[in-house]
């Protein structure tokens, strides 16, 4: 591991007790960071459809790839690695609680239709994590899943086809 970093074993067993230890916490520090990128603080008084448009445009950026690639890789080693099968639950956890927020407050402003918003985030993440699944794959998407986020999340949440592709305002980078 040192090697592959560019420095001495010392400098990694010093800080880190273990393997596992240095596992688990990069994992939860990418983790978090990958969630201010995707729901980022200082959109928080956009609309809630707004704001969901841009987590579902940005989940679609291949800028994520490898993201859903340490999601995948997380979930598998956490069957065998207790402590981080224990971050990978708190991680998504907090990312649950932060989009199933902004549906709660579409509801509440009448952007969304759904009488259970945890539900409808879960699902939406579920489809997420499914796609996931994919990311190993290095060929292109097939078509059926290019939008499959977005039509998940739309009828989940009471909108017509196309009500949040078409939604964002957010400025190409």
């Amino acid at each position: 591991m040192a090697d592959a970093l560019g420095v001495r074993p010392g400098l990694i067993s010093h800080y880190f007790a273990t393997i596992d230890v240095l596992l688990c916490e990069a994992f939860e520090s990418a983790a978090s960071q990958e969630r201010e990128a995707l729901l980022p603080p200082a959109e928080r008084d956009l609309e809630p459809r707004e704001q969901l448009a841009r987590f579902l445009q940005r989940i679609n950026d291949p800028q994520f790839l490898n993201l859903g690639r340490l999601w995948l890789n997380a979930r598998h080693l956490s069957r065998y690695r207790p402590r981080l099968r224990q971050i990978v639950a708190e991680q998504e956890t907090i990312t649950r609680d932060a989009l199933t927020a902004v549906i709660r407050e579409g509801v509440r402003t009448g952007d969304f239709i759904t009488d259970d918003p945890e539900s409808a985030c879960v699902v939406i993440l579920v489809v997420i994590d499914g796609l996931d699944s994919y990311s190993n794959d290095d060929s292109a998407p097939h078509p059926a899943t290019v939008d499959l986020v977005f039509t998940i999340a739309e009828r989940e949440l009471g909108l017509p086809q196309g009500g949040l592709r078409g939604s964002t305002r957010m400025q190409e980078h």
